[in-house]
This record gives structure tokens, C-alpha cells and sequence, in this order.
């Protein structure tokens, strides 16, 4: 697989890269068990306030008994916000942003005092030419998800873009002249408020609907999400547990060589510095200093190819995740989930989530009926940003 891949006179040197397909890396792991607030900030910097994840007595008065997180929070209980294993290795000249997420989820949700352990390795790359960069690399890292108990809860597969910013830059597909915020009338901001009003009382008691009774072509009610903002980018950032200073530890084992202390894959002004982080946590955050920053510093997003403050992806995983698991109710439940992102959330759009189901499956691989549900996610201007799928469990 190692070669120079050329687009014209444009090359991307994937040599480093190569020599970490099929083996373990990154091994960083959180000092801490979750708590109750992790989960309630996750719920509450995603936007999803479905009250058996932050009430806590309608959470004790459901059939969970107490709080519950939702399956999107398996992401912010790992390092990296779930891509780092497809970030290793030096390509000279590039940067990275996320590009799809594949879940499969096995029955046994995070709760508060739950500590998740990983297993972490780099499953290999493809490169293909882009209108966006030329030879892009798409790049795949698996994530196996335990319990304190050993008990398996999620597996993950991510896929990130390597792209060389050089030449993103030269054909500007999210160039600043196309990226100018959007500013919203008191009428527009009055319509999205009632529209997010209306989905939360969509199905805020958690009624599963029954499998007998759901259709092919049933639509899920419309979400919308925003206007994005530097502030709620900012604030997505912090719900991961990863970004509060001094959550996790670097675990490598003797003799072992970890790539994420050393390149990680990220652009020369958007990567960590560790050894000052010792003295100032600031350093290795992601936010203030790191691949985060570009999300909320437009002068970092405009050198990396982006024409502004953007989203993450694994927001937009989630913001999947939530919408689905919010329809299906408390007898539901995602047993796989797989999205590819189009393009990111910028400052000053919103996110119109719609949902529909287009299979259903009497005969399941898991060995009971489950539904088959496409969302796709669209600007205000009509524009696609994400395409997923998920099956789901009903009830009978």
C-alpha cells in the first residue's frame, strides 16, 4: 500500500502511515468514573433535553430508575472524541477533519459511576481525488468500548479526511468569501425556537411506538439545531470529558511507541504541545491550544481550508443518535448506527434533522425484529451535511 498518490503535480506521502495499519494505538484512559454531571453537560452542550438524562426525578420514576446516559455519551467517555484512532502517522502538510462514524451498541447503557476502558487500532486508509483537496486520504480506526465489569458496550469504527491544506486553501471550497455568517431576524429566530419547541413535546415521555404499527415511509418529527455558534462549538468541546484538564493519562505499555503523543495528524498550528501542558493544562486541552481551536478561532479555521468557525462531527453523530433515540422512546433501543458527513456545521447556520424509516426487518441479525431509520441533515439553505442510517429496536 505504500506510495506517493499524485493528483497532477499535487502528492500526499502516506509512507508514514502505512506502517500502522492493523495495529494497536493510542492508549490514553480516563483516571475518573463518569458522574451524573458529565452526563447532564453532554446532554445539555448537544442540545438534547430528554429528561431521563438530566431530571432527576422524572429519571426515578421511569423503568431505568435514575439517570441513564444516552448512547451518543459513549463518544465523550473515550479520548479524542472518537477518530484519534484514524489520526496517525505524518503526512507532511496536511490536516484533518472528521468524516463519518460506524456504532454497533450491545445492550447495557452508561450510567452514572461507570468507567469505560478502549482498545484502539488503525484499520487502514483509502485515497481518492476531491473537489475539496486533491488526494484526500479516508483513513479508519477502531474503538472497542468495556465497562468497569468487562462487560462490552460499543464498538466504533471512525473514519477521518487527511487532506493537504495547501491545496484546500488554493481551491477554497469553504473559502471565507462563501462562510459569512448568517444573521437571523427576530421572525426567523421566533420560527426556529417554536420548531425545537414542538420536537421536545414530541415525545418528552419517552412512549416507544409499537414495531406492528410503524411503517415504511413514516417520517420522525423535524429537529433543528442552532444557530451554531462559537459559544455552543465551544461548549460541545468541554462536554467531552477528554477536554477537562486532567481527566486522562497516557497508559502505553513497556516498549511500546504511541503515535498520538507524537503526531496525531493534525496541522502544525492545530496540534497539542504535552511537555508544556505539565505546567499549563491549557496546552494540551483542544480548545485553547490544539485541533479544537480551529472550531471556535477563525483565523486557525481559515488556514486549514475552512472558511470559519465549524462543528465537530462527532456532534453531528450525536445529534443523530439523539433524534432517533428520542422518537424511539424508553422500550427502544439503536443496535447499529452508521453516518457520513458531508460537510461541517458552521457558525451561524442551523441543523434541520429529518428522519425517516425505510426497512423494516422481521428477521434481524440480533434475533428480533428491528426498523430501519435514514436521517439526513440539511442547512437552512437546502445543503446536506450528513446522511446516516441506524436499525432500531421497538417494541412488539
Amino acid at each position: 500500500m505504500s506510495a506517493t498518490i499524485e493528483s497532477s503535480t499535487v502528492t500526499l506521502d502516506t509512507s508514514d502511515v502505512d506502517k500502522w495499519v492493523g495495529k494497536p494505538v493510542i492508549f490514553a484512559e480516563m483516571w475518573d468514573a463518569c458522574n451524573a454531571t458529565d452526563i447532564r453537560r453532554w446532554v445539555q452542550a448537544l442540545d438534547y433535553p430528554n429528561p431521563i438524562h438530566w431530571d432527576e426525578e422524572f429519571a426515578k420514576a421511569s423503568k431505568f430508575g435514575g439517570l441513564i446516559a444516552p448512547q451518543s455519551f459513549t463518544v465523550a467517555m473515550d479520548y479524542g472524541h472518537g477518530c484519534h484512532p484514524a489520526c496517525v502517522g505524518n503526512i507532511p502538510g496536511t490536516h484533518l477533519i472528521f468524516a463519518g462514524e460506524e456504532w454497533w451498541f450491545y445492550g447495557t447503557p452508561v450510567r452514572p459511576g461507570d468507567k469505560l476502558v478502549q482498545e484502539r487500532r488503525f484499520d487502514g486508509y483509502s485515497v481518492t481525488d476531491t473537489g475539496f483537496a486533491g488526494p484526500t486520504m479516508f483513513a479508519r480506526g477502531d474503538t472497542v468500548h468495556r465497562n468497569q465489569n468487562g462487560v462490552l458496550i460499543a464498538k466504533e469504527q471512525a473514519t477521518a479526511i487527511r487532506y493537504l491544506v495547501e491545496e484546500a486553501n488554493k481551491r477554497g471550497v469553504y473559502g471565507k468569501d462563501r462562510r459569512a455568517p448568517k444573521r437571523w431576524t427576530k421572525e426567523e429566530l421566533a420560527e426556529i425556537h417554536a420548531l425545537r419547541h414542538d420536537w421536545i413535546l414530541s415525545n418528552r415521555e419517552g412512549k416507544s411506538p409499537a414495531y406492528a404499527d410503524v411503517k415504511v415511509g413514516d417520517q420522525l418529527p423535524r429537529r433543528v439545531i442552532g444557530p451554531h455558534s462559537v459559544v455552543s462549538f465551544a461548549n460541545e468541546c468541554r462536554a467531552h470529558r477528554q477536554n477537562i484538564w486532567g481527566t486522562w493519562r497516557w497508559n502505553v505499555p513497556e516498549g511500546v511507541y504511541d503515535p498520538a503523543k507524537e503526531d496525531a495528524g493534525f496541522g502544525a498550528d492545530m496540534t497539542y504541545d504535552h511537555d508544556a501542558s505539565k505546567i499549563d493544562p491549557r496546552m494540551h486541552d483542544g480548545l485553547y491550544h490544539g485541533p479544537s481551536s480551529g472550531h471556535i478561532n477563525s483565523e486557525k479555521a481559515e488556514k486549514v481550508g475552512m472558511g470559519g468557525a465549524y462543528g465537530y462531527g462527532a456532534s453531528m453523530n450525536a445529534w443523530h443518535l439523539d433524534t432517533i433515540a428520542y422518537w424511539a422512546g424508553h422500550e427502544g433501543y439503536i443496535w447499529h448506527s452508521k453516518t457520513q458527513f458531508r460537510s461541517p456545521a458552521f457558525e451561524g447556520d442551523v441543523t434541520y434533522v429529518d428522519g425517516e424509516v425505510i426497512e423494516k426487518l422481521d428477521m434481524s441479525p440480533y434475533g428480533f425484529p428491528v426498523v430501519k431509520v435514514q436521517t439526513r441533515m440539511t442547512t437552512q439553505e437546502g445543503e446536506t451535511i450528513l446522511k446516516g442510517t441506524a436499525e432500531v429496536q421497538l417494541p412488539y
